[in-house]
């Protein structure tokens, strides 16, 4: 590998760390009700652990509304960020307590971090 192909590696993977820690200050907000650690209990909303390509509602043990339940919303990428931008337009009836988040890359941190977080 070249010295620029190094230099340049390394300055993709500090670009994606940089996301994925604004991601984590992000979620110091989502973390009064979710929980993102395996075999934690649920909070007020469910815990994220194993988040990405789970159906929204299914989370063991946590009651959603039946707007979530019914949803048939697969979790990935394209969903969060839909639902991040505006819950209700996903799933009118959520019964969560969250407006969106209008920045994109605000958004796209959140997620890179969940990815990260929820493995």
């Amino acid at each position: 590998m070249s010295a620029l192909g190094a230099v340049s590696g390394g300055l993709v993977q500090d670009a994606a760390a940089q996301t994925a820690d604004k991601g984590e200050r992000l979620f110091i907000r989502c973390k009064t009700c979710h929980e993102i650690t395996a075999g934690k209990p649920h909070k007020v909303g469910p815990n994220l652990h194993g988040l990405f390509d789970r159906k929204a509602g299914m989370a063991d043990g946590f009651k959603y509304s039946d707007a979530m339940r019914n949803s048939g919303v697969a979790w990935n990428d394209q969903t969060l960020e839909t639902w991040l931008t505006k819950p209700t337009s996903l799933i009118q009836g959520t019964t969560m307590a969250f407006v969106g988040l209008p920045n994109k890359e605000d958004r796209d941190a959140l997620i890179a971090y969940l990815h990260k977080a929820t493995q």
